[in-house]
């Protein structure tokens, strides 16, 4: 009979994907503190930052270090923004957190042009998409929670409220975004993901062909240690929302 992974090689595993996401998330601080106050009071992205990497888990000591770290001038590293094209023509925007811009680059030119993408020049595709503030809600296509989610959202000053695939959207321009994820805390709304991201002014659908190449880019391009967010426009079967 043959042997499944070991409790120790599991829990090796878990330790590299939590890894992972800390990397990520010390990224996302510490940028979010470069770009404003340190103090997280009086920097909604910043807080929006400390909030997510609190429901990671991660230590109040390992926040205030990514905090002090992008408020120094230690040459932490800059953000940076590529653009580009996936399998099928999907419009790419790959933003990066990057102490060495070379390396950087190389990295992401590798994995597009070796998954089928390549890379475009600045503001190549960027008119294709839009900065604003992203709530998501498992909804389930009960139109008794949408609803909820519509009222509350409209109520907390956001935008819009898309409903696909049984999750409920919230869209809201970025300086709102802590209000209106507040107002939806009121009332008693946690989204499953929140946050200021590049959203899609219009979806492409993806052909058959293209669907698992496409996956594998976007995993790929995740998987780069300086990438902090990959936004598309394509539209997914698994993923047809954001």
């Amino acid at each position: 009979m043959g042997r499944g992974p070991s409790i120790e090689g599991r829990k090796n595993a878990e330790d590299a994907k939590r890894a992972k996401v800390f990397t990520k998330l010390i990224r996302e601080i510490t940028v979010a503190t470069r770009a404003g106050a340190a103090d997280p009071a009086a920097n909604p992205r910043l807080r929006a930052a400390v909030d997510k990497a609190l429901s990671a888990n991660m230590t109040k000591d390992t926040i205030e270090r990514a905090i002090k770290r992008g408020s120094g001038a230690d040459g932490a590293g800059d953000e940076i923004r590529y653009e580009g094209y996936g399998p099928g023509g999907v419009a790419l925007i790959i933003d990066c957190f990057t102490d060495n811009q070379t390396r950087t680059v190389a990295d992401v030119r590798a994995v597009l042009n070796k998954n089928g993408g390549n890379l475009g020049t600045s503001n190549s595709v960027a008119f294709q998409f839009t900065r604003c503030g992203e709530l998501v809600f498992a909804t389930g296509g009960d139109a008794a929670k949408e609803e909820k989610v519509l009222e509350a959202a409209l109520e907390a000053g956001a935008d819009d409220v898309v409903n696909e695939n049984g999750e409920s959207t919230v869209v809201c321009a970025p300086e709102n975004f802590e209000s209106v994820q507040q107002g939806l805390l009121d009332a008693g709304l946690t989204a499953e993901h929140a946050g200021v991201t590049m959203r899609p002014n219009n979806r492409v659908a993806v052909s058959a062909e293209n669907v698992e190449a496409l996956q594998t880019l976007l995993d790929k391009l995740d998987a780069l240690d300086d990438v902090s967010e990959v936004s598309h426009n394509a539209l997914l079967p698994a993923d047809a929302a954001h």
